[in-house]
């Protein structure tokens, strides 16, 4: 059922495409897509008529809905014969339908890029950043399968398209510098070779009450630099994130006046290093969306440039395959260098507490669980005024209960959280 309802939205998608003729831009990568997608709406937003997916519309059905601007039917079989019915009116008429859709293509398996590229004609491919130990590597066992399988959306760029790579992560760089010379390319990062430069990143914390924080950089390109203030935004990745989008806008012929004015008023997502009032009078950074090894270390190291006591609660990271234990106990000597508590939840999570012990923590720093709920009322009792408390797992692990159990208010947990 599932394989015949993914081919009639394949055909959809692939008429309508040829039917209005949108550019698109497509957003792959191990972290930071959802993110950059969004930064690159805001960027593209004002001069133009664009789409982006919604929800977790990113795969072999979310694409085709996105394309086609519909929600998805459910288990309903009528449901989805009337989203059928609105794609053919779609087709025949649609009034302002998108000049530019952003597209984040996820890939779980060999061969998810390969489907999507058959009827989706990508003019601009982002490259977001994969780091030592990328997640779904269950399912394509070594690094470099999984790389060349995302690597297949820039290798496929028509000749008047481009490649935006992020230049801080080699294993992008090195697919940058195999692709053909007819595809265009355009680097951005911290890295001197970057052609969109980052620098003077600084976390400000003026008035955390009143929402008065935020982090602010430089962009430089070709001789000119703009400064970007991101407002209730935080830590560097966010640099890299702007920096992409930044990209994409000096495609479309925008300035990075404008663009630095653009982003101005991006802002993060539900679980996405969210800064919330916790009990206690307390900070939290929610990070509670997802989880890997790369943006697990960035997380910490956000916590890092934070005053006061210091405190993690880390989930497990999950589809890392056979570099599970080893990505784990990264984490935990990264942790241990950071935190005052730390505190883990899940089976592969002892990796992380086992190398923060090695790493010189004391066994009263640490506290350990096995599923999440558990974790919430010992952490209250744990937490003093001005600690400011990490909380960062992969999606299946459910960290945001914990989140919800410290809110300083948690009925606000349906609009700030990710549900």
């Amino acid at each position: 059922m599932r394989s015949i309802l993914e081919y009639i939205l394949k055909i959809l998608a692939k008429i309508v495409i040829w039917r209005y003729q949108p550019i698109i831009v497509a957003v792959t990568g191990s972290i930071g897509k959802t993110s950059t997608k969004e930064a690159i709406y805001y960027v593209l937003r004002k001069k133009f008529r664009v789409r982006r997916n919604l929800k977790n519309y990113n795969n072999e059905i979310g694409v085709p809905l996105t394309i086609l601007g519909l929600e998805t039917g459910g288990s309903s079989v009528f449901s989805w014969l009337i989203n059928f019915l609105k794609a053919i009116l779609i087709f025949f008429w649609s009034k302002g339908y998108p000049e530019i859709l952003i597209l984040e293509i996820g890939v779980d398996k060999p061969g998810d890029m390969k489907y999507l590229l058959d009827f989706i004609p990508v003019k601009i491919g982002v490259f977001t950043a994969i780091g030592e130990f990328p997640v779904h590597l269950e399912f394509f066992q070594e690094k470099g399968k999984l790389v060349k399988e995302k690597a297949q959306l820039v290798e496929s760029l028509p000749k008047d398209g481009l490649a935006i790579l992020n230049y801080d992560d080699l294993s992008i760089r090195m697919v940058g510098d195999e692709l053909s010379e007819n595809i265009k390319t355009l680097y951005y990062g911290f890295g001197e070779g970057a052609d969109i430069k980052i620098n003077n990143y600084e976390l400000k914390m003026d008035d955390f009450e009143k929402g008065k924080f935020g982090i602010s950089f430089k962009l430089e390109h070709e001789g000119s630099n703009v400064p970007i203030k991101l407002k209730r935004v935080l830590g560097k990745q966010q640099c890299f994130i702007a920096a992409a989008a930044a990209s994409v806008g000096l495609y479309f012929g925008l300035n990075l006046v404008e663009i630095s004015s653009a982003l101005g008023k991006y802002r993060s997502l539900a679980g996405r290093t969210k800064l919330l009032q916790g009990v206690k009078n307390t900070w939290i950074i929610d990070d509670s969306y997802n989880a890997s090894p790369l943006a697990t270390i960035a997380s910490l190291e956000l916590l890092e440039e934070f005053p006061g006591r210091k405190i993690a609660v880390l989930g497990d990271m999950l589809e890392l395959g056979q570099d599970t234990e080893i990505a784990h106990r990264q984490v935990g000597k990264k942790a241990a260098s950071v935190v005052d508590l730390l505190f883990v939840v899940g089976s592969r999570s002892v990796f992380i507490a086992d190398q923060a012990r090695q790493q010189g923590l004391d066994q009263d720093q640490i506290f350990e669980f096995s599923q999440s709920s558990e974790a919430g009322v010992p952490l209250q009792e744990k937490i003093q005024p001005g600690d400011i408390i990490l909380i960062k797992g992969s999606r299946s692990i459910h960290m945001e209960k914990i989140t919800k159990e410290i809110m300083a208010h948690p009925e606000e947990a349906d609009r700030l959280l990710v549900q």
